[in-house]
């Protein structure tokens, strides 16, 4: 469980930030408006607890989380809104307890899981580390969501590798999800740490299609947090290209995405 534990160490750090982030504000700034449309700060927080509590019912209880995913199957254009909906309801000191104590009941189900175990998911079922860095990637895109809203600018952290490699792994996914073939051949990414200068690569070194650009751009561009034309994230090749108009990093449709703030690309 050492890959497991090194996730789940991460994901910790990501919960904590945001929760720094929420924790002091007034009544009143959890009801503003983040850049995903009718959702406000509550609705953010809201989503990530009932996401977790999801989570935790795929590793305690496979049965209930049968349940909840049949639920799902059944409203699958209103399920995720529904959720987020009752928790930011809520008193804002009550939602945040509610996510605190999710959050780290889920930790402690994870951590605790022998090796190799399995979880069912509304997709196909993960591994521990997978549904760790899962958990850690919607932690960080949701967390970018408030940090917008309450105009901070979060400094990156290595934490984004996992962001970054399940960007690089879902790109079959988001060509899938729009009806497309993906490209029978792999890409080449090389991304950069936003906090070593390192360089993160997946696929082939030879490859002759290519990703290239800051790491911290392309989570966000994978997450659909920011338009591509303001990050300097750059491909080399036709299908790549294309990819880097549709890649997303989570399970689901893609939603509006962002709208681009400036006229040129590039972002540092």
């Amino acid at each position: 469980m050492s890959d497991a534990l090194s996730v789940l160490d991460d994901l910790r750090g990501e919960s904590e930030e945001l929760d720094r982030l929420v924790a002091e504000l007034s009544d009143d700034r959890w009801a503003l408006a983040t850049p995903a449309p009718r959702w406000t700060i509550a609705h953010q927080i809201a989503h990530l607890a009932w996401t977790d509590r999801a989570a935790l019912l795929a590793a305690t209880d496979p049965e209930a989380f049968a349940a909840e995913a049949e639920k799902a199957a059944a409203n699958p254009g209103t399920f995720v809104d529904e959720g987020a909906e009752e928790g930011a309801a809520l008193p804002p000191a009550a939602l945040l307890a509610r996510w605190r104590a999710g959050r780290d009941a889920l930790w402690r189900a994870l951590a605790d899981a022998p090796a190799g175990t399995r979880l069912p998911w509304y997709g196909p079922p993960m591994a521990v580390p997978s549904m760790a860095s899962a958990r850690l990637m919607e932690t960080w895109a949701h967390g970018q969501d408030v940090a917008d809203a309450l105009g901070v600018t979060r400094t990156p952290t290595d934490r984004l590798r996992h962001v970054a490699r399940i960007g690089v792994r879902a790109r079959d996914f988001a060509f899938a999800v729009r009806g497309a073939a993906a490209p029978a051949e792999e890409f080449r990414v090389e991304l950069t740490s936003p906090v070593t200068g390192e360089v993160w690569a997946y696929g082939p070194e030879g490859a002759a299609q290519r990703v290239t650009g800051p790491a911290y751009d392309f989570c966000l561009l994978v997450t659909r947090r920011a338009h591509r034309a303001d990050l300097a994230v750059r491909a080399e090749g036709a299908d790549a290209d294309r990819w880097l108009d549709i890649a997303q990093a989570f399970a689901g449709p893609p939603g509006e995405g962002r709208a681009q703030r400036h006229g040129q690309g590039g972002a540092q």
